[in-house]
Parts: C-alpha cells; structure tokens; sequence
C-alpha cells in the first residue's frame, strides 16, 4: 500500500499471540473456553442479583455493573480474535479498529473505577459499618456509577478522536489480538507527541488516582481488621480482602505495565501476553473471587434455578 494519510487505509493485520499455525487450534480453544466461562459466570450473577430482593444492596449493586462490563469488555476483543483463527484471516478494517479501540478504552475505564468504588464500598462497610446505609444510599451508588461512564465515554471518545488525525504509512502489522492503541500509534508515520503525551497521562491519572484509592481503602480496612478480636473473624476478613486484591493488582499492574512502558523496555509480545490477564484472566475470574464464593449468590441461583433441594 502506498503511503498516505488514514483516509486511505481500508485495513489492519492482527498479528495475534502466536503467527504459528500448529498453534491456532490450541489458542482458539483456550481463548474460546475462556471467553464462556467470562460470559456465562458474569451472567449468572446479574441473574442472580436481580432476581433477589435482599441482593439489592449496595455491594451487589456495584457486582453487578462489574459483570456487565465485564462481560462488554471481553466481548469488545476475544470474539474478533476467534473469527480470525476460524477464518484464517488476520484483517480488520480501519473503522472496526477505531471502533474497537473506542469500546476497549470504555470498559477497560469503566473496569478501572468500578473497582475503586467497590474498595470504597467496602471500606464504609468495615470500617464504618454503623454509617454504612446512610453513606451508601441508592443517589450515591448511582451517582458514582454515573459519573465512571461520563468520564470513560469521555476519555475513550478523546483517545478514539485523536487516532482519526494520524497518517499511516504501509506498515499495517499489528503484533497483537486487537487493535491496542499504544501499537497503533506506534504504526503512525506522522507526530504522534500528542497522541504519547495524552495516552501516557490520562493513563498516569486515570490509573494512578484509583489506585492510590484502592491501596488508601485496603489499607484502612486492614488496620480495623487488627482490632478484631476473634481469630477466626480476622482470618474470614483477610481472606476476602487478600482475594479481592489479588484481582486489583492483577488488572491494574498489568495494565499499567502496558500503557506506561516505554516501546523499548518490552516487546510487543509481551505486551500482548500482558494485556491477556487484564483483557481475559481478570473478567473470568471476577465471578469467582467476588461473588460466586459466597453463599448468598449460592442461595440466590439455586432458587433462581429452582434447584433450592439440590
């Protein structure tokens, strides 16, 4: 193809995890299994919660939304993924990555503050548990839920916006599953300044802020988790505080690792090994760690299921 501005790209090849063909039908049925896994668990809690009365807490609330866009944020990829190994072609087209990128940036957000305000649920919850209906009460919940879709939808548009302004030349090989943003600037033959300066910022303060938040939360909660004086309650408390975290420092670290490296401290494939635990990993194991260990959601999809005598 030869060079010139965007208006005349019709496509891009994604690359994938591995150009090796022995190894597509073996990534196909990994990514596939964990695809279902995603959807059907963060399914089932939706259901659940809204199916349930006494689920209609503020905690489920937010549990909810998580699975949603859980469930939008792996869709937003993994399908597309799926169709290229099946089809055996590599190719999207220009508007199907702008609008790929678009979505990916809105759920990986929206990810992003959902967590924060579930660690902040959390902590009115430990440790204010007196306060907790007052401060917790439906305007809030739905207000900061509200607020992380206007300032995802934002931030994606702004991002989605200024990849429309670069020029590409004819280097369209991108080394991932999807068309990660950070690469597709780094395809660009024109200034992409801006598009660095902007990408590495909103990163810094979309990702650092919530994070500072989470870290700030946890580790309040830990210090009113010490003055339990049961041993077995202080074991239930950071059990659940050590899983939720797990989940936390897997989607953050790995996300940030990606977007705040510099292009020659890591290869693209490990980027794009990367991006598979916070794209994939993280959305499948959410309804383990967050809801379908507990025994309310148990009770709830069993009488959902009318399976209450199994």
């Amino acid at each position: 193809m030869e060079p010139g501005n965007n208006t005349q790209i019709q496509e891009f090849l994604l690359l994938g995890l591995s150009e090796g063909p022995e190894l597509q039908p073996l990534i196909f049925g990994l990514f596939l299994s964990m695809y279902l896994i995603t959807a059907f668990g963060n399914l089932l809690i939706i259901l659940a919660v809204s199916a349930e009365c006494h689920l209609h807490t503020p905690m489920y609330f937010f549990l909810s939304n998580l699975s949603f866009v859980d469930i939008c944020f792996t869709s937003t990829t993994i399908p597309k993924m799926l169709e290229n190994i099946q089809t055996q072609r590599k190719v999207i087209t220009y508007e199907g990555c702008i609008i790929q990128v678009y979505f990916y940036l809105l759920f990986a957000g929206l990810d992003n503050f959902l967590l924060t305000v579930m660690a902040y649920d959390r902590y009115v919850a430990i440790c204010h548990p007196l306060q907790y209906t007052v401060i917790m009460n439906p305007w809030l919940c739905g207000w900061l839920v509200l607020v992380s879709w206007i300032i995802s939808v934002l931030n994606s548009l702004l991002h989605s916006l200024m990849i429309l302004r670069l020029s590409f030349c004819s280097d369209l090989e991108i080394h991932h599953f999807f068309c990660e943003i950070k690469q597709l600037i780094q395809l660009a033959c024109s200034d992409t300044f801006l598009n660095n300066t902007v990408l590495y910022f909103g990163s810094g303060i979309l990702g650092g802020v919530p994070l500072a938040g989470i870290i700030y939360s946890y580790s309040k909660m830990v210090s009113s988790i010490c003055g339990i004086s049961s041993a077995q309650g202080k074991y239930k408390a950071f059990s659940t505080c050590a899983s939720h975290l797990s989940v936390v420092s897997l989607f953050y670290f790995m996300c940030l690792g990606v977007y705040l490296s510099s292009a020659g401290t890591h290869s693209s494939e490990a980027n794009a090994i990367a991006s598979v635990m916070y794209t994939v990993v993280t959305p499948m194991l959410n309804p383990f760690i967050y809801s379908l260990r507990k025994k309310d959601i148990k009770r709830a999809l069993k009488r959902f299921f009318g399976m209450e005598t199994f």
